[in-house]
């Protein structure tokens, strides 16, 4: 049955876990990390941040829905894994820690997002400029939730890795990278989210082909987060998110 609030997600992320297969240790990394996010969603939610609470609790399970999917999925070896969840999930245990958690960010952020935001704006919704702008203020909400994250989890990767005397110094630096590239990946996302709208207003094929289109893209991202060099420096400069071109005229 479907998590029905945040709390019941929580817990279905402590069960997977506890499952977790020994050879799993990076997928691992990336649940840690969102179950810690996903709590601090709750926090706020808990005081009083939102303007419309009980809209976020729908979106952030909905959206943690889409994750645990793709992980169930994948470790019952099922095909139907999204390509950028499916690259995230086979990367080399080997690579740093931060490498596998930017990857799982970036198949849940570019791809999931835009997917749970329309889960939970109806069309009604979406030609309501005034609902429609509240739901936009509690997405951009979001931002001052993962911008007091970053430091934190920024600890938590450094206490399992092993950190140069240049990215020890780089460590204010990366953090404020952190925040930045987060903050304009959400921005494309709500542009994305409106382009899958429009598209899921002409028609379920319409829409089918541009949630192809978003997923290629979300999977082509795969090349900079591996990438050798200071790859957060590089995010914050180039940017994370991905953005839907305009659609082709039929």
């Amino acid at each position: 049955m479907p998590e029905r609030d945040i709390g019941a997600v929580v817990a279905v992320m402590d069960a997977r876990l506890a499952a977790m297969p020994a050879e799993r240790a990076a997928q691992r990394l990336f649940l840690q990390t969102y179950r810690r996010t996903t709590v601090a969603v709750g926090n706020a939610i808990n005081d009083a941040l939102f303007e419309d609470p009980d809209w976020v609790e729908r979106w952030d399970v909905a959206f943690a829905q889409l994750y645990l999917a793709a992980l169930d999925s994948d470790l019952a070896g099922r095909a139907d894994v999204p390509r950028p969840w499916r690259l995230a999930f086979d990367a080399p245990a080997s690579l740093p820690a931060l490498r596998h958690v930017l990857l799982g960010i970036n198949a849940h952020l570019n791809y999931d997002l835009p997917q749970a935001l329309l889960a939970v704006i109806s069309d009604d919704e979406f030609a309501d400029p005034v609902v429609l702008a509240r739901h936009r203020r509690d997405h951009e909400r979001i931002d001052g939730v993962l911008a007091s994250r970053v430091a934190a989890e920024d600890d938590e990767l450094g206490a399992i890795s092993t950190r140069t005397l240049l990215d020890r110094l780089l460590q204010p630096v990366n953090r404020f990278s952190s925040r930045r590239f987060l903050r304009e990946a959400r921005q494309k996302v709500w542009h994305n989210t409106v382009e899958l709208q429009r598209a899921r207003f002409a028609g379920q094929q319409s829409y089918d082909a541009r949630l192809a289109e978003l997923e290629v893209l979300s999977a082509a991202r795969i090349a900079d987060l591996l990438a050798t060099g200071q790859v957060l420096l590089r995010l914050a400069v180039a940017g994370f998110g991905v953005t839907l071109p305009p659609a082709r005229a039929t």
